[in-house]
């Protein structure tokens, strides 16, 4: 067991985790920016949402959590956003299934999604976005 614990990127995860946070906070803030102030149409507002805050995480996933110094931007940010894509339809689905088919609360659907999601886009990430 301790070896295990010696190979898992402990310090990683937690990094990736608060990066998470503060991308669910410029999430959230872009688009009641959008929808409420702005006036704009809800999901394009969440859409906008998602983007800015994907793309801050990109950023600083690549320099804190992970310390990339691949210099192919573009490409690496393109897996990112993949991934990130696919996550937010995977967490969708785990939502639904969660609570529509077997009846669990819907915030505790939301939660559970949440935390499978961050090790789904941990996972990837270290992979094959970062090649960790």
């Amino acid at each position: 067991m301790d070896e295990l614990l010696s190979t898992f990127p402990v310090l990683t995860l937690v990094r990736f985790g608060l990066v998470g946070c503060i991308g669910v906070i410029v999430d959230f803030g872009v688009t009641f920016l959008c929808k409420e102030k702005l006036q704009q149409n809800k999901y394009m507002a969440s859409c906008a949402g998602f983007c800015l805050a994907a793309t801050g995480n990109y950023f600083l996933n690549r320099a804190w959590t992970f310390g990339s110094t691949d210099p192919d931007i573009l490409l690496q940010y393109g897996k990112f956003l993949i991934i990130a894509s696919i996550g937010v339809g995977l967490s969708g689905l785990i939502v639904w299934l969660l609570s529509e088919k077997l009846r669990v609360n819907f915030y505790h659907a939301k939660g559970l999604s949440i935390v499978m999601i961050m090790f789904w886009n941990f996972a990837l990430n270290s992979l094959y976005t970062f090649g960790g």
